[in-house]
């Protein structure tokens, strides 16, 4: 069996065709009359629909044309071939046939290919309200890391411990937490803007939402009476609320104190999570009020602290801010939509940017400032542990009493991406070719329909590189 391909072939070593030991070796071959060679620990790159895809085969004859001009081999006056080829990082581009080798060949060569980015990558998985999220590390992991860590750490003098564990804040982190909430106050702001101007669909009985002019065709509705509609969506407009999902989280005064108990749910109040991160790491909000300290605590136990004493301290001194300043959201009746195409997708581009630097920031505070999560249920706790409200109302909540089961949060708990159908440009979503379309936080594909590039992470699960058949007849003969 022979396949043929544009290859372009980086060799590192070449050995002359006269060499016995390559007597059962694959062998590339070309069509025309050429001169022979033997690559050893060729790695190959394979162009096809402008992507470049490496594999690495082993000892491969090749046949190049004499004749051809681009084969100058010899770039290096001074060195030999051998040495020419393997210090200047020649490149051959060679129309090439590529001979896999029988079954009954005793000697086959295995081929990787490797790429940044995976060409697809599967779908979201859905996880059932009967389902408990997975841990972000197993169990079995954080157990033996804990005991490396108390072996290693015997026999040791203690050190100190490091913030924001003692009581003091990260000052590294600080601009960072600020950069996030503008962030956030800039997507919301242009998502809104962008609602004016882009049609978004939201289901009436189950959380999916489309963007596009129609609701997607798909029967995928998990709502109340889906077997009686057969499982098809209601659609009505979407607001805000359903495309960035609020997640909310009790506001802590001090973040080392004691936990919320079940009596106090009601007398706390509740900010969204990223905020109450934020504030955590060092925004000051005067409305949401937070103990800072400026000396370390002192540990009794695991469990118990006791403050410095920091009246020898001097008064703080109000300094000039070096962070920015923060930003306001503008009301629903002082939107204005863009005017135009262009200002459509600078809006998108500026939006996509927003989302991205949230995330991004949110995930560098994630990684010193604890975040739980409930294992059963959406809460969202922002400290070290979680609080002791008996509000879980998640399957089987009777069995724990309504108690949470908390467990370390990652990012998606945080800032859930709602993930839509991606709708390839010029065409419609069908029913009967559900298998070829992609997927893509709906942020992204609002910014992507309004013109704004495809960011490269979130390529692999759109899908771009599928071919979409026109019709049912031609998805049914795709292997």
């Amino acid at each position: 069996m022979a396949l043929s391909c544009g290859v372009t072939a980086q060799i590192s070593h070449f050995q002359r065709l006269n060499d016995p030991r390559i007597a059962s070796s694959s062998s590339l071959c070309s069509w025309m009359d050429c001169h022979s060679y033997i690559l050893s620990g060729t790695k190959a790159l394979f162009h096809d629909k402008g992507r470049v895809l490496s594999t690495n085969f082993g000892p491969l004859k090749v046949c190049y044309n004499r004749r051809l001009e681009f084969l100058k081999f010899n770039s290096y006056p001074n060195l030999s071939l051998d040495d020419s080829l393997k210090y200047g990082g020649i490149r051959l581009k060679l129309p090439l046939q590529f001979r896999i080798p029988s079954k009954n060949c005793h000697k086959c060569h295995s081929s990787v290919i490797h790429s940044n980015y995976p060409q697809n990558a599967d779908l979201p998985r859905y996880y059932s309200k009967k389902e408990k999220k997975p841990f972000p590390k197993p169990i079995v992991e954080l157990r033996r890391a804990a005991r490396e860590r108390l072996k290693s750490m015997r026999g040791q003098p203690r050190i100190p411990i490091p913030p924001p564990k003692n009581g003091l804040l990260v000052k590294r982190l600080i601009p960072v937490a600020y950069h996030v909430l503008n962030a956030r106050t800039t997507l919301i702001n242009n998502v809104k803007k962008l609602l004016k101007v882009l049609p978004v669909h939201a289901c009436k009985w189950c959380n999916e939402i489309h963007v596009g002019p129609d609701g997607h065709p798909f029967r995928s509705c998990r709502g109340p009476q889906a077997s009686i509609r057969k499982s098809s969506h209601e659609w009505t407009n979407a607001f805000i609320e359903d495309i960035l999902v609020p997640v909310d989280a009790f506001h802590l005064f001090d973040r080392l104190g004691r936990r919320i108990s079940h009596e106090e749910r009601f007398s706390i109040p509740r900010i969204p999570a990223v905020v109450e991160l934020c504030i955590q790491a060092g925004v000051d909000i005067p409305e949401y009020p937070t103990k800072r300290r400026r000396k370390p605590v002192i540990r009794i136990s695991k469990s118990e602290f006791i403050d410095a004493d920091e009246s020898e301290l001097p008064d703080p001194v109000p300094e000039v801010p070096k962070i920015p300043l923060l930003l306001t959201e503008i009301p629903d009746s002082e939107i204005q939509p863009p005017s135009s195409v262009e200002e459509t997708a600078l809006l998108a581009e500026e939006t996509l940017k927003a989302w991205e630097k949230m995330r991004g920031g949110a995930k560098k505070l994630m990684r010193m400032y604890p975040v739980r999560v409930c294992g059963y249920c959406p809460e969202v706790h922002i400290g070290p542990s979680g609080h002791k409200g008996q509000n879980c109302g998640a399957h089987k909540h009777q069995q724990r009493n309504g108690q949470h089961g908390w467990q370390a949060a990652v990012l998606n708990d945080l800032i859930p991406p709602r993930y839509v159908w991606h709708v390839p440009k010029g065409q419609t979503l069908e029913r009967e070719l559900k298998n070829f379309y992609g997927q893509a936080p709906v942020v992204v594909e609002m910014c992507v329909q309004a013109g704004a590039a495809v960011p490269d992470q979130y390529k692999p699960t759109m899908r771009l590189d599928v071919g979409i058949p026109t019709d049912v007849k031609e998805a049914e003969m795709v292997v």
